[in-house]
């Protein structure tokens, strides 16, 4: 099995076009995507994150 590259807070945060405390704030209260700390650092795999979207997806506009 190939692992899958883990993304960095700054990654994450530039991919979802959000701000690295928005990420911070979220895993203070159990939110955001599953993160895995390595060492001293906390890092994402992109699964977890599409999968996250997947579930926190709100359908938009139509009737």
């Amino acid at each position: 099995m190939i692992a899958e590259r883990l993304m960095t807070m700054r990654e994450l945060s530039d991919l979802l076009g959000v701000s690295m405390s928005t990420i911070y704030s979220w895993r203070c209260r159990g939110e955001g995507p599953a993160g895995y700390r390595v060492g001293k650092f906390v890092r994402f795999r992109r699964s977890d994150v599409e999968a996250w979207l997947e579930r926190i997806a709100e359908p938009i506009g139509g009737r």
